[in-house]
């Protein structure tokens, strides 16, 4: 195996095992750390944590776990997998993560290249954009767990980690990648630890991913992983897309919208005019969970044969979110909507539903573990970042979608273009 990747939440790791896929490597996405080898003859694996917002000495033991399994499968170069919108906060868990895996693999240097143009992250000298914004004015800043007020991703690094952040910007990157490479060479014997590398557009991603193969560890979004991969085919004589054994099976669909970004807000209002839509109670959730979770799973059977699939989400503007916040407080508002989604997906699963379209990292997360998930293939790609999974041991598919992605007609379009 060539690549090992460990992904600091679901829908990250199947955002960048999407990327791997269609740039020509074949991958297994895993749910947690697994016992023992895999039996699949993968050129990369992608193992997925609950890692992003959790205490940072838990993500620094689970990330260090899902290392040392990997090297047991004889990866030679390792990825950590964070956000495109470098979800962190000033305590972590990006730096925490990275000083470790640095410290185990005994190296100096890595690289932080959140890039994804196709979905609108670019860096410019430095600074992470969101689209036309900086990441500290998009919607971003408003996020519940994560709130990104700074842009800057050698400021964001510093603060989070205990080494030296550098920079190569746009104008090396397009010399090409021997000219990375010297910079890479001498920042490093500078004694910088963390190189952020701009990146305005995929051809900046190529140049990159040729760059970085000497690197033992890599960091970033899913976009590194495009020139990383296509390098890796292109030794291989040439890259296939390899998404074939991830196709959805049929049966009937749930939509499930635990992210509040301002993407999947606009996803759900367009969603409701098109299929039956229930919002989460989150008051009824306190008083009578078990109760609740019945009637809403009773609600969704009977719209199984709709010609869209029900949609029950949790998703609502920034200002109703802070409310119900400050009414019910933060952790027990996140921890009771993570455990109605997962009582309710458990129902489904008895009742016969195969496909789950899931809307948010935590929710994704939450629902793969209770569907007792532990592996994918990785099928076609219904947004960039996105594609349908399908379970390697029931017949079972998923679309786990990070809140920022997709356009605003997802929920349809996943069913659409890969009907029952």
């Amino acid at each position: 195996m060539q690549l090992g990747v460990i992904a600091d939440d679901f829908t990250g790791a199947t955002d960048i095992a999407s990327f791997l896929v269609k740039n020509g490597m074949s991958t297994i996405q895993l749910s947690g750390i697994p016992h023992g080898e895999i039996t699949f003859d993968s050129d990369a694996a992608v193992v997925s944590l609950k890692t992003r917002s959790c205490d940072p000495h838990l993500a620094i033991d689970q990330s260090l776990a899902a290392l040392h399994w990997l090297q047991k499968q004889g990866c030679q170069q390792f990825y950590f997998k964070y956000c495109s919108t470098f979800d962190s906060t000033t305590e972590g868990n990006i730096g925490p993560v990275l000083d470790a895996l640095l410290a185990a693999l005994g190296e100096k240097t890595t690289v932080i290249s959140p890039s994804l143009p196709v979905n609108g992250r670019t860096v410019y000298q430095g600074y992470l954009f969101v689209k036309h914004q900086l990441l500290s004015e998009s919607g971003m800043r408003h996020h519940p767990v994560t709130p990104m007020s700074e842009a800057n991703l050698q400021r964001l690094i510093a603060a989070q980690a205990q080494g030296k952040p550098g920079l190569i910007d746009y104008t090396i990157v397009e010399l090409g990648t021997e000219a990375v490479r010297q910079q890479l060479d001498t920042l490093t014997r500078s004694g910088v630890n963390y190189v952020v590398l701009d990146a305005l557009n995929e051809q900046h991603l190529l140049t990159q991913g040729e760059a970085v193969q000497g690197l033992k560890l890599v960091s970033g979004g899913s976009g590194l992983a495009i020139g990383i991969a296509q390098a890796w085919a292109r030794q291989k004589g040439g890259i296939i897309e390899k998404s074939n054994a991830g196709f959805p099976v049929p049966g009937h669909t749930i939509v499930l919208s635990g992210s509040c970004s301002e993407m999947t807000n606009a996803q759900v209002a367009t969603y409701r005019r098109q299929a039956p839509a229930k919002s989460l109670d989150l008051a009824a959730c306190f008083a009578h969970l078990d109760q609740y979770v019945a009637q809403m799973s009773t609600w969704v059977r009977e719209y199984a044969n709709a010609p869209l699939a029900p949609l029950v989400y949790a998703t609502t503007e920034p200002e109703t979110l802070k409310h119900l916040q400050a009414i019910y407080g933060n952790k027990a508002s996140s921890d009771i909507v993570e455990r109605f989604f997962s009582c309710l997906a458990a129902d489904l699963l008895k009742h016969g539903f195969k496909r789950f379209i899931v809307a948010g990292g935590e929710t994704s997360s939450i629902v793969a573990q209770t569907l007792g998930v532990t592996a994918f293939h990785i099928g076609p790609v219904i947004s960039p970042g996105v594609p349908w999974v399908r379970d390697t041991e029931q017949e079972l598919s998923l679309a786990l979608k990070s809140g920022n992605f997709g356009d605003n007609n997802f929920f349809a379009r996943a069913q659409q273009e890969f009907p029952v």
